[in-house]
């Protein structure tokens, strides 16, 4: 995965941000939304757009596209930055693959440490009980 070229691959949009913020928020445009094409993507393998495509499959638009959007800062820039972080970090998690776990077997010495544990705390109860005479 090459980050320089993915980050090609990006389109950016700023339009008004939403909520409070007085006039600034009336004439600045400083929320960026980022689209990625993952489909049509040329900067990833087509295993690797697979496993993005299973592991992002909640984020993904119908046709493939992922979108993000950032209006945190009051800055146009700031946002793009905070964006394309957020962007990167997505993509590098999804091509995470797991290890397989391997399943191990249980020692025949703790089975019966664990037996014998058992069996020494149901005695003990039993002393406890009145004797029966």
């Amino acid at each position: 995965m090459d980050k320089e070229k993915i980050i090609s691959e990006l389109k950016f949009k700023a339009v008004r941000s939403s909520g409070a913020g007085g006039q600034n928020v009336n004439k600045v445009s400083s929320k960026v939304i980022l689209s990625f094409d993952l489909n049509n993507s040329d900067s990833l393998s087509e295993e690797e757009k697979a496993l993005l495509e299973s592991k992002l499959s909640s984020r993904l638009t119908n046709e493939g596209i992922l979108i993000l959007n950032c209006d945190e800062d009051r800055s146009q820039l700031k946002n793009k930055e905070i964006v394309t972080k957020r962007f990167l970090q997505i993509i590098t998690q999804g091509l995470i693959i797991p290890k397989i776990r391997k399943a191990t077997k249980i020692p025949k010495s703790v089975i019966r440490k664990r037996l014998k544990d058992k069996k020494n705390n149901s005695e003990v109860k039993q002393n406890r009980k009145r004797p029966d005479f």
